[in-house]
């Protein structure tokens, strides 16, 4: 896919950091699938990790936890549909906060 942000670069496999913080809550996410921009880095992540992604934060304030690190392999779970991780074709960029729904960068 060709980068939506800097107009040049297109995107590959790999993997992002990921920071949440819903309100008192600061949940860091390593080793995030995303897809990643050759030219600016600019990083996507599809729907189904996303969801899981904001599932895991919303837990994690729901346990009074304040501040914490985890891998997404560790929340990866229940198995992934066919098809692998939804396809680039759902990808999105995350919310600043979970009180913003996730929002396609197509439109």
């Amino acid at each position: 896919m060709k980068c939506l942000v800097c107009k040049h670069g297109k995107t590959q496999e790999g993997t992002a950091t990921v920071t949440l913080e819903p309100a008192n809550v600061t949940v860091v996410f390593k080793d995030v699938p995303a897809q990643v921009c050759t030219n600016c880095g600019e990083e996507y992540i599809d729907a189904l990790v996303t969801q899981r992604l904001l599932r895991s934060a919303e837990e994690a304030e729901k346990a009074g936890v304040e501040v914490d690190i985890r891998h997404y392999t560790s929340i990866a779970s229940p198995p992934l549909a066919k098809g692998g991780r939804g396809g680039i074709e759902n990808a999105q960029r995350l919310p600043q906060s979970l009180g913003n729904p996730p929002q396609s960068p197509f439109g």
